[in-house]
Formats: structure tokens, sequence, C-alpha cells
């Protein structure tokens, strides 16, 4: 009796949670949505649209927008972008993988990831493993980032439960609520400004990029690597000839030294309405000119 109780009591909640999250958390609309469009990215016929599938974290949530990417490359480009926030390569290498699974075929992928986020050995405990991840991913992520049974344990409930997978977002709500400036407190603690990258960065990026190169021309897409603001002039240096390593384009459609703060949210990291303006145009003269079609296929240009 005890157990059926128990049996009962879990699955009363995981009902009573999984319906208003899936209807009121604009995260977990905005990424499903952009989930199941981008599964019907294909390979374009001559005269189509490119199909270019963009990812990346609240670096490109904020500073992409995305209505004005598309006008700006209408006719070029068919743009399936899947944005969250607070991921990095781990997260992107296995949504990638669970994607083109699923059947998703687009001819480009451009992962847009600063070059702290491509060596870091982290992967969201939200979102990401309800939405992006299968149970067979989180167990092989986990083996990648050497975690422990706890650690792995907590992802696998992550991905089979909704009420497990938000349980810290909804925290975070209601202290939101309940507490004054709290959203203050949460971006001191993580705001974090790009730093010298570590010498051994350039061999784990290289190291990185080879498999996320090898995983997308699997496929028959094309890999860009996207590299948005901000970010230091040694990062990005060192970030393009780890690519350069292993045949992957890296783009910068703008030179983080010329953007002034006031282009910036007051966390200094994100980028600002005005400043999202001026990266998202500099992205729609740039990434096209990346994408060469003939005959009615689309290609890098050469090196």
């Amino acid at each position: 009796m005890l157990a059926g109780f128990c049996v009962l009591f879990i699955t009363s909640i995981e009902i009573a949670f999984s319906h208003p999250v899936k209807h009121y958390s604009v995260t977990y609309q905005r990424v499903s949505q952009q989930y199941a469009e981008a599964l019907r990215a294909r390979p374009s016929k001559a005269g189509e649209p490119v199909s270019v599938l963009m990812v990346g974290n609240s670096l490109l949530l904020d500073g992409v927008d995305v209505p004005r990417l598309q006008a700006l490359t209408s006719g070029r480009m068919r743009i399936y972008p899947i944005f969250l926030e607070f991921t990095t390569y781990y997260d992107w290498l296995y949504a990638l993988r669970r994607l083109f699974r699923q059947g998703a075929r687009p001819q480009f992928v451009v992962v847009g990831l600063g070059p702290d986020s491509v060596i870091e050995d982290t992967v969201r405990t939200e979102y990401s493993p309800i939405l992006l991840f299968d149970a067979d991913d989180v167990l092989q992520v986990s083996s990648d980032l050497r975690l422990d049974r706890t650690a792995t344990m907590n992802l696998l409930l992550a991905h089979w439960s909704t009420f497990w997978d938000m349980r810290t977002v909804v925290r975070a709500q209601i202290l939101r609520r309940i507490v004054p400036n709290a959203e203050d407190l949460f971006e001191v603690v993580r705001r974090k400004r790009p730093v010298t990258p570590a010498p051994d960065a350039e061999p784990m990026a290289t190291s990185r990029l080879r498999i996320l190169r090898g995983l997308v021309e699997r496929y028959g897409a094309r890999l860009i690597l996207l590299i948005p603001p901000p970010t230091s002039d040694s990062g990005v240096r060192q970030t393009t000839r780890a690519a350069s390593k292993v045949g992957v384009d890296t783009l910068v459609p703008i030179d983080p030294e010329t953007l002034s703060p006031s282009l910036y949210q007051p966390d200094a990291i994100h980028l600002n309405s005005q400043g999202a303006t001026r990266f998202t145009s500099a992205l729609g003269e740039n990434l096209p000119k990346r994408i060469i079609t003939r005959g009615g296929v689309a290609t890098l240009p050469p090196d």
C-alpha cells in the first residue's frame, strides 16, 4: 500500500506539474517549437533557399533578431534557429546527433558559441535533458563529462520527468517573486566576461570541432562556427586556428572591440536591442557570402 501510494503521489505531481510547464513556460514552448521546425529542414532544390540550421545559447538568443535575419537573407537562405540559454558544446553536440537521427537534413549547420563555451565541460541540467537528448544521449554525455552516478541519475530523471527537469527553474521563478531584486543577484552570480584562454584550450577546441565536423558531414551538411560577441581577441584567434586545423569555417560577423558598452545589456554580456540590430545586420551580410550556390548546390567558398 505504501509503495502504491508513493507511485500515485509521484504520478500526480508529474501530471500536475507537466501541464502548466509545457503550456506556460516561454522557454519550453520556444525551444519545443524551434526543434519541431528544425526537423523539417531538407536540402534545397535548384533555385530554392539554402537550408541552414542555426543553434546556440543566449548570446544568439539576445544577439540575433531572427525575423530581421530572415528578411535580410530571404531568397538565399531558410534559417531554422534553436536557441537555449546556458548551453555549451556538449549540449549541441548531442542535440545535433538527435536531430539528425530524427530526420533533420539541413545543408549547413551554424553553431554559435563563444571560445569559452567550446571548451567548457558542462551540460545544462534543465531543458536540455528533456528537450534535446534521448536517454542514450544522457548516458553518453555523462560518460564524456565523467559524471558520477548521482549526477547521471539526475540527468536521466530530468529526461524522463518534467518535474525533475524544471524544479530548479521553478524555484528560481519563486525566488524572483518573493525576494526583492533577486534577478540582479542571479546576474551577479552568472556574470562572466571573456578571459584569456588557457594554454591547453586550442588542442581541446581542435579535438571537439573535429568531432562536431565529422558528425555534421556524416549527414551531408557543412559546419560553420559562429563566434558572437563578447569575446577576447586572443580567444577569437585561438578558436579560429583550432577550427582551421580541422577544416571548419569560422565566422566573426563583427569585431567585438567596435561595440560600445551602450550596445550591451546591464550584465555587460548580452547585446541589447540596438546591439542585436548591428550584429544581425552584420550576420545577414556575411553569412550568405560564406555560402556559394553552384548549379543549385550550396557549398563553402574555397580557402
